[in-house]
């Protein structure tokens, strides 16, 4: 029988660790005012599955996998901050059109490209992993609850289903906005956007670099 309180916890978890204003967010927001909520949904999923690969990890506790997130965290992060890098200075040189054609979006192979994406920028940030072991073993000592692979996985499941909640909200919301923009408008967002995520890759370069020599 499903435990509604390791649902209720799990989904709770994702969406805290969906909510907070970081580059996801705004390529979300940024994505859902040009092309529409189904590609800022999608491109929040991408996220959602990278949570859940790290929520996996904490849950089963993968020691091997930790291990290697751990060893390798610089590099990790190393890449992830270049990738923020040429992603913030693409969004920035990039001249927007709002579209409208969704299904030709979808055929050509945008929702796997913005999947992606996004599920690239989650899995190099090794402090979502280590944030997911310290959440589930202090609220309430969820990793431990009932010692079970089932408790376990409607653990990881609730996790991947609060952060797809919130995405699908945050992707509904904006789109309230998007008859509203015109490509001036979208274009000031690029820009704005672009800025910020390369803010976010070189404070995360910065980390790495002050670990190294600092």
């Amino acid at each position: 029988m499903m435990d509604v309180g390791i649902v209720a916890s799990g989904a709770a978890i994702g969406i805290a660790v969906a909510a907070p204003i970081g580059p996801v967010n705004l390529i979300v927001i940024r994505r859902t005012l040009r092309f529409g909520s189904l590609i800022g949904f999608i491109s929040g999923l991408g996220a959602a599955m990278g949570d859940g690969v790290f929520a996996t990890i904490a849950a089963f506790g993968l020691t091997a996998a930790m291990d290697f997130v751990l060893r390798f965290s610089e590099g990790l992060q190393l890449v992830g901050g270049i990738f923020l890098l040429v992603l913030g200075v693409r969004t920035i040189v990039t001249h927007p059109h709002i579209l409208h054609e969704g299904p030709q979006e979808i055929m050509s192979g945008a929702l796997a490209r913005v999947f992606a994406t996004t599920f690239a920028l989650t899995i190099t940030n090794p402090a979502t992993m280590l944030g997911f072991i310290a959440i589930f073993g202090g609220v309430a000592g969820l990793t431990h609850q009932g010692q079970s692979y089932g408790h376990a996985t409607t653990l990881v499941a609730s996790v991947i289903l609060g952060s797809a909640l919130w995405w699908a909200g945050l992707s509904g919301f904006v789109s309230l906005f998007r008859q509203r923009m015109n490509d001036r408008m979208l274009e000031i967002v690029n820009r704005v956007s672009g800025g910020l995520i390369i803010l976010f890759g070189v404070a995360v370069l910065g980390r790495v670099i002050y670990r190294f020599f600092g």
